[in-house]
């Protein structure tokens, strides 16, 4: 499909949602990507890009932050909280704050490096026992916490249960942002990015529709 074409819908769809256009931040997710794909999009001007793994993203995205003025890298994937130190170095936004004990270790290294990436925290909407995620009606107790350990979570991030419509999802994510005074949502992704943005989504990751199919060899 390529990128061109994703940003053609963006745009279509900002304008069907009655939102601003460039409303909605498009992240390329570039995790597993040949390095000629991501490449081929930088040079094509795009320079949000999403990664799912720490040691992934710090092999390449220094590089290419010195080749390319403006880059913006998220964490999009699940974050070890032993990855905390190279995650604060590295990321302008991590989207999978998902539990204390990483809230602990990201509240450290934001003090000890004097720099704070943007922070989504992750929720479970669909109640699935085995996705990371915070329950949405623990959600307020758990920003309450990440506020006293000197973070500021500016927006939630989901994923709807495969299988399942994701729009009930968007819908519950954006009341849970309004209930607690967040701005960002970061929902919506390659087969769904289109009703995220009717939601209210701020923020989509779309990776094989921009890139072409992932080989995992």
């Amino acid at each position: 499909m390529g990128l061109d074409e994703i940003k053609r819908r963006v745009a279509a769809a900002e304008q069907a949602a009655g939102r601003a256009a460039g409303a909605v931040t498009l992240i390329a997710v570039s995790k597993v990507q040949p390095d000629a794909r991501v490449t081929a999009v930088l040079d094509a001007g795009h320079r949000t890009f999403g990664e799912n793994y720490v040691q992934e993203a710090q092999g390449k995205w220094p590089g290419w932050r010195d080749a390319y003025d403006g880059v913006s890298v998220h964490m999009i994937g699940p974050l070890q909280s032993n990855k905390a130190k190279p995650a604060v170095a590295l990321f302008d936004a991590i989207h999978t704050l998902d539990r204390m004990s990483l809230a602990r270790k990201l509240a450290q290294q934001v003090t000890e490096q004097g720099r704070s990436p943007q922070l989504f925290v992750q929720v479970n909407t669909g109640d699935e026992p085995q996705k990371a995620g915070i329950l949405a009606d623990e959600l307020p107790g758990f920003l309450t916490s990440c506020r006293d350990l000197g973070l500021t979570p500016e927006g939630l991030m989901c994923i709807p249960p495969e299988g399942e419509d994701p729009v009930p999802h968007f819908r519950l994510l954006r009341r849970l942002a309004e209930e607690n005074g967040l701005p960002k949502l970061s929902m919506g992704m390659s087969a769904d990015f289109e009703a995220a943005i009717a939601e209210g989504a701020t923020h989509i990751r779309v990776g094989s529709a921009i890139f072409g199919a992932r080989d995992y060899g």
